[in-house]
């Protein structure tokens, strides 16, 4: 009778992993096992504009003495690459370098930089002899001074639109209104300091709407633009609310229909006594004489005017 150890899962499993070693490696004679691997520290930097960033990649398990590293730029669809061949390529070149075995750094990051980076590495002589991990760079941009309109005179009542707008900071930038150095509630009916205003403020698009303007909303206004890299300010303007006088705009009408009544009687009264009637002539006209009796007028071409002439009838 024959004795047959009993097979526990441990057992199994090292039992499996000593056939795939035989496989890889016969007889374990001058052979190196091992699976290149790559992890990151950072997998989505986060960097203001000018600044510089280490985008980590990080060689584990890996028994190769001849490695091959590469780092590729996806942008916009678009593959390039930026090491290759053991130097910087493309629009890092001068500005990024290898930094310990296999990570890059970048010096002076722009806006530009803000896309997905690929490190490749290829160990040959390993079991797994390619790995590849991927960072994704963004690159943050502080808002420049927002371009602000803002209408100087309103009349009671009557709607007013305030606009900011600002397009280089990254991310899109948020915007936020302030009157005489007060900041405005996105919507006025939420804080009962400005209960008698009717504006709403959106501070994606940077738009502040006035449904029906009051007084209370005469003040100088600016606007800040600002997202995690930073605020810009617009200038101050004036905005003024004014009291329609509807009386007064009545009355005005009323002077001007009587002065136009008053003009147009004139000049009936002027037509009918003959003021602007005019005997238009061209050139020199004459009127012609009566004629007398034996007297005939003859046109000489030679005088270029009329001649008199007698003649005698017997």
């Amino acid at each position: 009778m024959h004795w047959f150890p009993v097979l526990t899962e441990a057992r199994v499993w090292l039992f499996v992993d000593w056939i795939a070693v035989q496989v890889a490696c016969p007889g374990f004679i001058g052979c190196l096992i091992g699976a290149v691997n790559l992890k990151s520290s950072n997998r989505n930097p986060v960097v203001q504009e000018f600044e510089s960033v280490e985008l980590s990649c990080i060689i584990t398990d890996s028994h190769a003495n001849d490695l091959r590293i590469e780092w590729k730029k996806i942008q916009d669809g678009e593959t390039a690459y930026v090491f290759f061949e053991n130097k910087i390529q493309g629009d890092l070149a001068g500005r990024a370098e290898l930094l310990g075995q296999s990570s890059l750094k970048i010096w002076n990051v722009t806006r530009r930089d803000s896309a997905l980076y690929r490190c490749e590495v290829v160990a040959r002589g390993d079991r797994k002899e390619v790995d590849e991990i991927a960072v994704e760079l963004a690159v943050q941009v502080k808002p420049v001074t927002p371009t602000c309109r803002v209408p100087k005179a309103v009349p009671v009542g009557k709607t007013a639109t305030l606009y900011c707008q600002e397009s280089e900071g990254y991310p899109r930038p948020h915007y936020s209104w302030y009157r005489n150095s007060v900041p405005l509630p996105t919507d006025s009916r939420a804080n009962p300091r400005f209960r008698n205003s009717s504006f709403l403020l959106n501070s994606e698009t940077g738009t502040l709407v006035f449904s029906a303007v009051h007084k209370e909303d005469s003040g100088r206004y600016y606007c800040i633009a600002a997202n995690d890299a930073g605020t810009a300010k617009c200038e101050e303007q004036e905005m003024e609310v004014y009291d329609l006088n509807i009386g007064g705009i009545i009355g005005g009408v009323l002077v001007v229909l009587v002065v136009l009544l008053l003009i147009t009687l004139g000049i009936c009264c002027a037509y009918r006594r003959g003021y602007f009637i005019s005997s238009k002539q061209e050139g020199e006209s004459y009127k012609t004489p009566g004629k007398l009796d034996g007297v005939s007028y003859i046109r000489t071409d030679e005088e270029g005017n009329f001649r008199h002439k007698s003649s005698f009838v017997i």
